[in-house]
């Protein structure tokens, strides 16, 4: 009888472990990014100085081997890691599709020129 009640106990201890091993896996499965992916983790805007507006993001990026966090048609993307180290950033193709990339003079970032002559810069930190 008691051997008895030592197996179910083991048992009921096996089926406790795992279940507490399967949902430790499905939270930290909830908290990853899939491989080449990137997700925006805050923007912050600031429009308090007139015709001109700030805006600020982290992207969170989960990228391959060879790449880096970067932006893809204004959009954080994983791209290969010699286009920053180079930093020819209008190789990433930064822009929406229908503006112009162009590098800033000392390579801090670049310009993207909309066919109505608004420019937005960007400069990486």
């Amino acid at each position: 009888m008691q051997l008895l009640r030592l197996a179910w106990a083991l048992t009921a201890a096996a089926v406790c472990f795992l279940l507490l091993l399967l949902l430790h896996n499905q939270i930290l499965r909830e908290g990853q990014l899939v491989a080449g992916t990137c997700e925006i983790v805050t923007l912050d805007r600031d429009s308090s100085q007139p015709r001109r507006t700030i805006a600020r993001q982290t992207a969170r990026c989960a990228c391959r081997k060879g790449q880096i966090a970067g932006t893809t048609r204004a959009r954080p993307a994983c791209v290969d890691v010699r286009i920053v180290r180079s930093r020819q950033w209008c190789e990433m193709t930064p822009c929406l599709d229908d503006e112009g990339c162009d590098l800033l003079v000392n390579q801090s970032g670049w310009t993207c020129t909309q066919p109505g002559g608004r420019v937005k810069t960007t400069t990486v930190s």
